[in-house]
């Protein structure tokens, strides 16, 4: 199974395991089907950190056989398994379109968004898209080049924890604390985040860390503010939060690499989940019958 799983995941792109136009719009017409404006098709971006090892680890080990085994004298490493996926709202269920996962850097992000968007399996027309991240800056630089015209919402869940850290650090563990965080999340839902903004200026802090805490809620704040008219958002029948990622980020990556024990080569881990997206992006049969003739044409 080890030796079958890597034939079958190596060398897969995006595009490999990605569903095809036709197939996503048959799940944008399925969900288009009785409404008055055009569905919501969701792209989230997110990592999700999975135990990695290094080649070294392949290395044999010293000592005689028969003896009892040494503590591994190699050290394992947490690496961010970077996640995309497209999905469509239909009231207050997600359809799945398609998902990717890898551990790799930005700019291999970024060579995949760009597959996606350049082979035109993701069809624009018949639906309104939006983008929901974090405030993670090579993120948005991405989006902003790819997906210009989306709607760009900034996860709620990720602007409340800045929130957080400033009440906690002003104000202490308090009632005051939670009154004053869900005043300001109100306050950026009715898209005053001005006032937020002008709020934070004035705050007095009582020691360095709600300093620096303020200086990070703010810079955070105003570097998105165009992402956080949260009313406006939820009228149009956007997301406000990242949950479809983080789902995805949960099947995909963590339910089988975070397993007990395990730590992952990075080449292998990303084999399987090729594989993974390639099943819950329903083209698991195509993969393997590509696969085989691969081997096939190999061994002639």
């Amino acid at each position: 199974m080890h030796t079958l799983t890597n034939q079958a995941g190596t060398g897969l792109t995006v595009l490999d395991v990605a569903p095809s136009r036709q197939e996503s719009e048959r799940r944008i017409a399925a969900v288009s089907a009785g409404r008055f404006r055009r569905p919501v098709l969701v792209l989230g971006i997110d990592g999700a950190s999975v135990p990695t090892r290094p080649d070294s680890a392949r290395a044999p080990c010293k000592g005689r056989k028969g003896k009892r085994a040494q503590r591994a004298r190699w050290r394992g490493q947490w690496r961010d398994a970077k996640g995309l996926r497209f999905s469509l709202l239909d009231g207050e269920r997600i359809v799945h379109v398609r998902s990717w996962h890898q551990v790799h850097n930005e700019a291999q992000r970024g060579e995949a968004l760009k597959q996606i968007k350049a082979a035109g399996v993701m069809p624009e027309e018949p639906v309104r898209r939006c983008v929901v991240c974090d405030g993670g800056e090579w993120i948005w630089k991405h989006v902003q080049a790819l997906f210009p015209n989306a709607r760009q919402v900034l996860d709620d869940y990720h602007c409340a924890q800045y929130l957080h850290r400033v009440a906690k650090a002003h104000y202490g563990a308090s009632v005051q604390a939670l009154e004053w965080v869900e005043a300001t999340m109100t306050r950026l839902y009715l898209g005053k985040v001005g006032v937020v903004l002008g709020g934070l200026r004035r705050m007095q802090a009582q020691s360095d860390e709600a300093e620096k805490a303020m200086a990070n809620c703010w810079d955070y704040l105003n570097e998105h503010r165009g992402r956080t008219a949260y009313q406006k958002l939820r009228r149009g029948g956007y997301p406000l939060g990242s949950g479809g990622i983080e789902s995805s980020n949960k099947c995909i990556c963590h339910v089988r690499l975070k397993r007990s024990g395990a730590w992952w080569y990075e080449v292998n881990s990303n084999h399987l989940l090729a594989l993974r997206c390639a099943k819950y992006n329903g083209t698991l049969d195509q993969v393997f019958v590509r696969s085989q003739q691969r081997l096939r044409e190999t061994s002639e």
